[in-house]
């Protein structure tokens, strides 16, 4: 396959500026940022001032940091062009001068900011994040030649071998798939599936689903969505497929959805990654970026909160701040923000923008109208035999309504705040103490949906579809099963989609048979799986020791073979190509949004306030 990197038809070069042109004075730039002195004095100092102002960093972690600013400066090199350009600094010390951490109350997967003792598992990107507050943050430059896969995989990530069932699975292409899904699928339209897997997204390019792997009382085993997001998480916890490619499922999204999106670029600009958390992902996408297009490409924290944001917008186009503070304007940016985006990113940029904001609001980060777009994609499937496998979901449900609800599927149930995620605004209910606790809550949002519950046998929600519970793990010594859920992420490019990368993640508890056999045992304790942890503080932790890895030591836990892997590839594109679909219909062909129909799809006055039209 041709290397993406140096393809102008993919990665146009547009004429960019001097990053430092904008300044003369050298002491307006971030001392980290400024070009590194050749000599070797000159350099030491520069390791010992930046470990010096790391003032609350515990001192054990001292020899691991400096060495690590050690190490980022030898990769460091001068432009050719006129004038010095800023040299990228690694994850571990862009770190140092923006934090990583999450603030808020939604985030995705498993949030980089870390507790103490789970830095071991995060390394030291983590350690330097807590430096600086997220206020008034700055744009870094990413240069080519900056990826380090120390800073963007997790370390057990680093020495692990993709467990060969996975590594068959994504070899085998898309042809091999319709194959076999229809082998065991007979009543499935093979040329429908052919054309819904050759599909290419308008807006929805690049995602991830969460499913669950179930059962029911026959035996009928399957994979369902539980929800889908715009901006996935999943790079840093999968296995090289190839160890000759270090990018790995970086290089896969730049060289597809974010390659195609490029080539529609209308502005003269430079390239840029926003991002709001998970700074080891986010920074990977800006080196590996760098790497493809032989650009330099700018890494922005912009958070919500914020109220000196690195990011404004021109005429609807892009612009981000660099250290010594001037403006460049951005023509195409890979966006992994993930709270409440549309409050600070508009529905139409001319800066191409990966995900754009639509595909948050039509299902990506609302499963409001999530719900809506399976709905309409499964009557168009219906003469197929094909469909977008989901609990039973009621949306628009005010809080009154909820009690009723849960009633009606047997007073087990699921209440979500339909635009949160990561764990974050979900209640289980399976006692009327979970019910009354949720009910003196108070809500930021007006509408919530109510799904029924994935439990175990004897405690699942009762519906007309019938009762699915968990397959859960293999069990363990103890004869332990765990809830499982499973991140399939996949990208769509004009010659279709593509599986990137495979995770699971396993609740804190194991299933118990009937809720009254451990009145200590709280549901969510065993159905939740999210690894992040939101602080008293509001910042967020990781239960990374729960993260299930598609190598040859974890994958064998989770009882799930390739026909299971090959159901959750074509389940997580039918959901994409929903929520496309109805980004379509709240976008015209003009680019217009369409607000009176969304208000009607989605009444909630609380989220329409929020949007920045």
């Amino acid at each position: 396959m041709p290397t993406l990197a140096r393809s102008p038809a993919l990665f146009p070069i547009s004429a960019a500026p001097n990053p430092l042109a904008a300044s003369t004075d050298a002491a307006t730039v971030d001392p980290l940022a400024a070009v590194v002195p050749s000599s070797e004095d000159a350099k030491t100092a520069v390791i010992d001032g930046a470990a010096a102002n790391l003032a609350n960093l515990d001192i054990n972690d001292a020899p691991t940091v400096v060495g690590s600013l050690a190490a980022s400066i030898g990769h460091s090199r001068s432009s050719s062009s006129a004038g010095p350009i800023v040299p990228c600094r690694p994850a571990v010390v862009a770190a140092a001068t923006t934090a990583s951490s999450t603030t808020g109350d939604e985030t995705d997967g498993d949030a980089d900011n870390v507790s103490a003792n789970a830095e071991a598992e995060a390394g030291a990107d983590v350690i330097v994040a807590k430096a600086k507050s997220k206020q008034g943050c700055n744009a870094q430059l990413v240069m080519a030649g900056d990826f380090e896969q120390a800073n963007h995989f997790y370390p057990r990530v680093l020495n692990a071998q993709i467990h060969p069932l996975v590594s068959s699975f994504f070899q085998l292409g898309n042809e091999r798939i319709i194959a076999r899904y229809v082998h065991l699928r007979p009543n499935v339209n093979q040329d429908k599936l052919r054309e819904l897997l050759a599909y290419k997204p308008k807006h929805f390019a690049w995602a991830g689903s969460d499913l669950f792997n179930v059962t029911t009382d026959q035996g009928q085993h399957q994979m369902i969505i539980i929800e889908t997001n715009s901006c996935p998480s999943g790079q840093k916890s999968m296995p090289l497929l190839q160890d000759t490619d270090e990018c790995g499922g970086y290089r896969s999204v730049l060289r597809s959805a974010f390659g195609d999106l490029l080539k529609t670029a209308e502005i003269d600009g430079e390239l840029a990654v926003i991002y709001d958390k998970n700074h080891m992902e986010a920074s990977g996408y800006a080196a590996a970026m760098a790497e493809e297009s032989g650009e330099h490409v700018w890494l922005v924290e912009y958070h919500d909160s914020d109220q000196d944001p690195p990011v404004r917008w021109t005429d609807r186009v892009m612009e981000i701040r660099d250290a010594a503070g001037a403006w460049h304007p951005i023509r195409a940016c890979f966006r992994y923000v993930t709270q409440r985006p549309w409050s600070r990113i508009p529905l139409y940029t001319r800066t191409r923008v990966l995900n754009p904001v639509i595909a948050c609001l039509a299902g990506g980060r609302n499963k409001m109208m999530a719900a809506r777009a399976y709905e309409m994609l499964n009557a168009e499937l219906r003469p197929y035999n094909m469909s977008v496998r989901v609990p039973l979901t009621i949306y628009n449900v005010v809080r009154d309504e909820v009690p009723l609800w849960i009633d009606s599927m047997g007073g087990h149930a699921v209440i979500k705040n339909p635009y949160s995620n990561a764990g974050q605004g979900v209640w289980t209910i399976t006692t009327k103490e979970d019910l009354q606790n949720f009910m003196t809550l108070d809500h930021r949002y007006d509408k919530f949906i109510v799904q029924s519950l994935v439990g175990n046998a004897s405690w699942s929600s009762t519906t007309h579809d019938g009762c699915f519970y968990h397959v859960g793990t293999i069990p363990n010594k103890k004869n332990n099963i765990f809830v499982c859920d499973v991140r399939m992420m996949i990208a769509g490019a004009s010659d279709g989609f593509r599986p990137i990368s495979i995770y699971a993640r396993r609740a804190r508890l194991p299933l118990i048979a009937k809720l009254e056999d451990d009145p200590t045992a709280t549901s969510w304790g065993m159905l939740g799986t999210n690894l992040s942890v939101k602080l008293p503080d509001g910042s967020w932790t990781t239960e990374s020791q729960r993260l299930v890895l598609m190598d040859r030591k974890d994958f064998n836990q989770l009882g799930i073979g390739i026909d299971d892997l090959i159901d959750a590839y074509i389940q997580t594109v039918l959901s994409v190509i929903a929520i496309d679909k109805m980004c379509q219909r709240l976008v015209d062909d003009g680019d217009k949004f369409n607000y009176d129909l969304f208000r009607a799809l989605n009444p909630d006055d609380a989220l329409l306030s929020e949007l920045t039209l």
